[in-house]
């Protein structure tokens, strides 16, 4: 993200009139963040510059009223947010994830096949569709932990200098004699790096992209990534495709309110009570439990050490809990347009059609009539259109950050996300309209004041 894809071009009002500017903005966004390690650190740069202060999680924190700043755990999950000039009264949070479907770099040398092509050792992350990897230009990206005098030190890596790739396999060689396919290998989706003898030629790579010594590199985090552009297609250019827009997507949109909320042209936005708490969460592919995911402590640790330098006491902490409202916003499955029976037949999320709010019976969607409620009447103000999505009788679909993170801190919570197509393949698809109506969106609900919900009133007889 440069400036100028700044927070200016996250209107409440008049948004499809911006929708141009926020997708080239998605678009160089998602080309710069290979990784959650690269998404991270291109949202904190642009903190920054924008007048944020980073704290440490094991640092004493000292908040001024009116400050911003931000906080990272792991280098893969971030939380951002803008102290209000009065008493913490409630939070505004949205939460998306940084990390996508991938294929995740083992440790050691790497193989070497028996027709002398090297390859490295991977494994799945997440559930990605493994034959869109395939035939594709990858590379490799992530960060390597090197000594440095008597600490350790993270740098982050990708080697756009390097192209691997995973051959596929003929129809012709799986098939047996009978005609049956033949069971798939595990080192079928081992990429080639070359014709070497050297198993440690990645490393040695790495080593070199940073200007270090191989035995310098004592730990480290490494993904395959697709090398391919976002890119604009469609008969009007209403569709982008790209990597890693689960939940990228969702990610800069939110920003972008979040940016519009903190700006110094919306004063407003300080002087209220509510605190404008913007979340990225790691490891949502894989369950979300681990330290930085959304089932772990990262954001009710950061809204209570809020609360303490802020000076509530106890009770005046659970308080603004009961007024605080979460968006969990990660993309939902939008009908496919050759498989249309594979969704419900009533809720059926369309491409440029706008925001989906996601049910689920059995809460792996925190939302509720209440919390769509208010959703609804945000989106509605602001002429947002939204959609709903809930599974097809028999399909227990996925999961998101939602109901994990309501677990972890008690917030009134809605699921939402933006229709998509390809969901987990190497290169995705998303309406370019509906970006621009996520960023309206997260823009009103940092600004507007929640509606209030009066007291359940009972109706006829039980």
């Amino acid at each position: 993200m440069t400036a100028e894809y700044n927070g200016k071009y996250a209107q409440a009002d008049g948004w499809k009139e911006q929708a141009g500017m926020v997708n080239r903005g998605l678009m160089d966004f998602v080309d710069r963040s290979p990784c959650a390690f690269w998404a991270v650190a291109n949202l904190k740069e642009e903190l920054l510059q924008r007048g944020f202060r980073e704290l440490k999680e094991t640092e004493r924190w000292q908040l001024l009223p009116g400050g911003k700043y931000f906080v990272s755990r792991n280098g893969s999950s971030l939380i951002s947010f803008v102290l209000p000039r009065g008493a913490v009264r409630s939070f505004h949070v949205m939460a998306s994830h940084s990390d996508s479907p991938a294929f995740k770099i083992k440790p050691g040398p790497s193989l070497r096949s028996g027709s002398g092509l090297l390859r490295a050792s991977v494994e799945r992350y997440g559930g990605p569709i493994e034959a869109t990897w395939f035939d594709r230009p990858l590379s490799v990206s992530g960060r390597v932990m090197l000594e440095d005098g008597g600490s350790l030190r993270e740098e982050l890596v990708c080697l756009e200098d390097l192209t691997l790739m995973i051959p596929s396999v003929a129809p012709h060689l799986l098939r047996s004699d009978q005609g049956k396919e033949m069971p798939a290998s595990a080192e079928r989706l081992f990429p080639v790096i070359g014709c070497s003898d050297n198993g440690d030629l990645l490393w040695e790579r790495i080593a070199e992209n940073l200007c270090v010594r191989p035995e310098e590199i004592l730990g480290a985090d490494l993904y395959l990534c697709n090398r391919e552009k976002a890119v604009f297609w469609g008969a009007s250019k209403e569709f982008i495709a790209a990597p890693r827009l689960d939940d990228l997507a969702c990610c800069f949109g939110s920003f972008l309110g979040f940016l519009e909320s903190a700006s110094a042209e919306n004063p407003q936005s300080a002087e209220c009570g509510a605190v404008p708490v913007h979340c990225v969460f790691d490891n949502e592919e894989v369950g979300s439990r681990s330290l930085q995911g959304a089932d772990s402590s990262f954001l009710r640790d950061t809204v209570e050490r809020i609360c303490l330098c802020t000076g509530l006491s106890r009770e005046a902490y659970h308080q603004a809990l009961a007024e605080s409202f979460l968006v969990s916003a990660d993309n939902a499955h939008a009908v496919h347009p050759n498989e249309e029976q594979l969704s419900d037949a009533v809720n059926r999320p369309c491409l440029n059609k706008g925001l989906v709010v996601k049910f689920q019976a059995a809460q792996r969607y925190a939302t509720d009539g209440v919390s769509a409620a208010v959703f609804r009447r945000i989106c509605g103000r602001h002429g947002i259109p939204v959609q709903t999505f809930t599974n097809r009788p028999g399909s227990s679909g996925g999961s998101t950050l939602g109901s994990l993170s309501a677990s972890q801190i008690p917030l009134r919570t809605v699921d939402v996300g933006l229709p998509q197509l390809a969901m987990h393949s190497c290169y995705e698809t998303i309406g370019a309209e509906d970006t621009a109506a996520l960023a309206a969106f997260s823009a009103a609900f940092y600004r507007e004041d929640l509606p209030e919900i009066s007291g359940s009133g009972v109706n006829g007889n039980p």
